[in-house]
């Protein structure tokens, strides 16, 4: 498979205007090579920083709304819990993405164990939509994925051309291939030819192409349709939820691989809009301390008001 359409490096990033990245990155990957219960109290320690920072109280202030839209029959005090456990796991997740770039095949086993890898192996050949949500593991758990069972990694590029070449040479540790997220074409098609690609119904992606369903206790969230025209470009797909998380004992991670879902009985985009979060819904609540809330998951309104929830 031609990897010639991502991003290269160049002999531009040795410029000297980059040379504190490269500094920055070497440090990194000094710290990177600490043992993992050091990297535990590393990454919780930077959490705990970033909640002090402009921007943390900001991000914070989107999870606490997400999480009072979300759950509004949960007691403040569990939301508080889960509001500041989740900081300290945004921090770990700076630690983690690290992991999955820089760490050895060897280590990643170490520190993680798969479930349900049989599911993969036994939907090999019909094309798989591997339904991941943002949790602040995705980056570690796509990497433990790709060892068992790579595919083709779906992704946002980044403005940065060096950082897009670093996170693209990172996700290639694990992946055959990676599709921009807006390649619905190239998705199909990789589904077609019985590829896994990683796919990720659960922000808010903006008005065009989505319907407005319920998500937990919000009933008019905006969800993409495109896994209405997944499911209609490849109807022999299998849809297979997976879940990576830490472990609640700090022991390493487990990366959860659910039974196929089926989606054979529904035609209409709405109502397989509504099953796929349901999934997702599932998926979150095996630990809502670990899934991304700082995003603004709300956003879009049917009435054109978008942001209202968050004034």
């Amino acid at each position: 498979m031609s990897q010639n359409h991502l991003p290269q490096f160049q002999k531009a990033f040795l410029h000297p205007k980059y040379w504190g990245f490269w500094l920055g990155l070497g440090l990194y990957w000094l710290i990177l090579c600490l043992p993992y219960p050091i990297l535990l109290k590393i990454g919780k320690g930077l959490g705990l920083l970033f909640s002090k920072l402009k921007v943390g109280k900001r991000r914070a202030k989107i999870a606490q709304r997400n999480l009072e839209l979300a759950f509004p029959d949960m007691s403040v005090q569990e939301r508080s819990e889960i509001l500041q456990a989740n900081m300290q796991n945004v921090g770990m997740a700076v630690i983690e993405t690290g992991m999955a770039w820089f760490w050895s095949d060897r280590r990643i086993k170490k520190w993680s164990k798969a479930e349900g890898v049989e599911y993969l192996k036994k939907c090999a050949k019909d094309g798989i939509i591997l339904v991941g949500v943002h949790f602040l593991t995705l980056e570690l758990g796509a990497r433990i994925i790709g060892l068992h069972h790579p595919g083709i990694g779906v992704y946002r590029p980044n403005d940065n051309p060096i950082m897009n070449w670093l996170q693209t040479w990172g996700r290639m540790r694990s992946n055959k291939d990676l599709l921009d997220r807006k390649n619905l074409r190239g998705m199909i098609k990789a589904l077609r030819q019985g590829e896994m690609i990683w796919y990720a119904p659960d922000h808010d992606y903006g008005r065009k192409s989505a319907v407005f369903i319920p998500f937990f206790a919000v009933q008019d969230a905006a969800t993409t349709t495109g896994s209405y025209y997944l499911l209609k470009s490849s109807p022999n797909s299998k849809v297979i939820p997976f879940a990576p998380l830490r472990n609640k004992d700090n022991s390493g991670y487990t990366l959860t691989i659910s039974p196929p879902v089926d989606f054979t009985d529904l035609s209409d985009e709405r109502e397989i809009a509504i099953r796929m979060n349901k999934i997702v819904e599932q998926e979150i609540l095996m630990d809502i301390k670990q899934y991304m809330w700082l995003h603004r998951r709300f956003k879009t309104e049917q009435d054109g008001d978008d942001g209202k929830k968050y004034r």
